[in-house]
């Protein structure tokens, strides 16, 4: 099986939203284009009569700060509404409907997707800087950029000058359309993806600094018990209601409190490396993809296909291939997204939806198919309910011809037995030995259970 990795870079986003003030000063919030922002802070900070090695010099720094801002969340994940303050004393100097230089604008509109990294980190680096004259501070000074222009430095000479030889620029990043981190719905037991890795990635780092936290075990991207349970603990530790789940609070808690420990919003960072960016779910599924999350595709898309004329049913593997994407499109055609013939997050959530609705509206005709479909999440030790109590069923009528599995309860708790059984199966027929139940070893199950 191949995982595809995907490493989470900073997007340029296309809007920015501004709170006109302090972060709890009553202003209202206006979002504007991020390269109007950058303009308009460039020209309220900086002089259009300096030279262009300094004025771009700025611009990296003033990009590289705002950025650095959004990527790591900061005032979302303290529950604010706004990516960043108009407040010097917090930010950046931004002036509404003010003008701004056209010679500044050209170097905006050509470096605005261009930001300030350390070496060997993925965060744009939080570029302090102060005017030099009034203030100075251990970052930037604007007004000694000029100095070092005049001296033929080059910009990205001045901007190692103040935050050292180790830097570097990331030219034309991507833009789009920012998303919140959050995903949009609570996480808990059997759920899996890159938010999983995301929160079991922070908690990790978090325990260091507060060891109470239990560590987390290797099954990567999957919400096991384990995992819930340093969730449940660092719900404890910082006042929130103590549930295991992942909701929206929590979540946000999580990433303030990790990006406070590394100091990813400090001019010395601990940083954030390309391993700690890399996530194994990748968000855009395409031809010639192949890995587990396409398997998951095939077999939502064949459920629903059974009872649904409008989606035709054609033979699948484990790699994104020409029936895949005549499959997508119709399913695509059909729910109203965009045909693509690729699968997108948003596809991903709509098809899981339809594939819960399909097994809840099965006629009872065929009663006995949807009784063996997968639940839709990953049945983990720890685990409850009906679905864990149909697997269980699979289970035993493998175990009453099949001595060499320890057993099962039928109890609808995915105990230690339970486990142990999985385990036994998934090392007889070449599965990872992780005790975790997702659709195709659900499949197999049931189909050695008809033996």
């Amino acid at each position: 099986m191949v995982i595809i990795l995907a490493i989470r870079y900073p997007i340029v986003p296309n809007n920015i939203t501004i709170h006109l003030g302090a972060p709890d000063e009553a202003a209202r919030n206006i979002t504007v284009p991020f390269t109007d922002y950058i303009a308009n802070v460039a020209s309220s900070e900086l002089y259009p009569t300096w030279p262009e090695s300094s004025l771009r010099a700025n611009i990296y720094a003033i990009v590289s700060f705002a950025l650095n801002r959004i990527y790591n969340e900061w005032y979302t994940s303290k529950g604010y509404n706004f990516d960043i303050t108009s407040s010097p004393i917090y930010d950046q100097t931004y002036i509404p409907n003010r003008s701004t230089y056209d010679n500044i604008n050209n170097i905006v509109e050509e470096i605005f997707n261009d930001y300030v990294y350390k070496d060997g980190q993925v965060q744009p680096l939080f570029t302090t800087y102060c005017d030099g004259r009034v203030k100075t501070c251990s970052g930037l000074s604007q007004w000694g950029t000029v100095t070092l222009a005049n001296q033929g430095k080059t910009p990205l000479e001045i901007l190692r000058y103040y935050y050292g030889n180790d830097i570097n620029i990331k030219e034309d990043a991507p833009v789009g359309d920012g998303t919140e981190g959050f995903p949009g719905y609570n996480i808990s037991l059997g759920e899996a993806g890159n938010p999983v890795l995301a929160i079991q990635r922070d908690l990790r780092r978090i325990s260091k600094n507060y060891p109470a936290i239990p560590s987390i075990g290797d099954n990567p991207g999957i919400y096991d018990v384990e995992t819930e349970a340093a969730v449940r603990k660092f719900q404890e530790i910082f006042g929130l209601p103590l549930t295991g789940v992942v909701d929206k609070a929590t979540w946000y808690k999580i990433k303030y409190i990790y990006t406070s420990v590394k100091k990813l919003s400090d001019l010395y960072s601990e940083g954030l490396s390309i391993d700690e960016a890399t996530f194994r779910y990748q968000d855009l599924i395409t031809y010639g993809d192949s890995g587990i999350e396409v398997e998951y595709i095939h077999y939502f898309l064949d459920a629903i296909a059974f009872l649904d004329p409008d989606i035709p049913r054609l033979p699948t593997n484990s790699v994104f291939n020409d029936n895949s994407v005549t499959m997508v499109k119709a399913f695509q055609d059909k729910y109203g997204l965009p045909v693509t013939g690729e699968v997108s997050y948003t596809d991903w959530r709509v098809l899981k939806d339809v594939y819960n609705n399909t097994l809840e509206s099965f006629p009872p005709e065929y009663q006995d198919f949807a009784n063996e479909l997968y639940p839709d999440y990953f049945l983990t030790r720890g685990v409850t309910g009906e679905d864990v109590r149909r697997f269980q069923r699979f289970l035993l009528k493998i175990c009453r011809y099949d001595k060499s599995i320890p057993g099962v309860r039928v109890n609808g708790i995915f105990d230690e037995l339970t486990e142990n059984s999985v385990k036994k199966i998934q090392q007889d027929y070449g599965f990872d030995i992780n005790g975790i139940v997702g659709p195709l070893l659900w499949r197999k199950v049931v189909e050695l259970s008809k033996r």
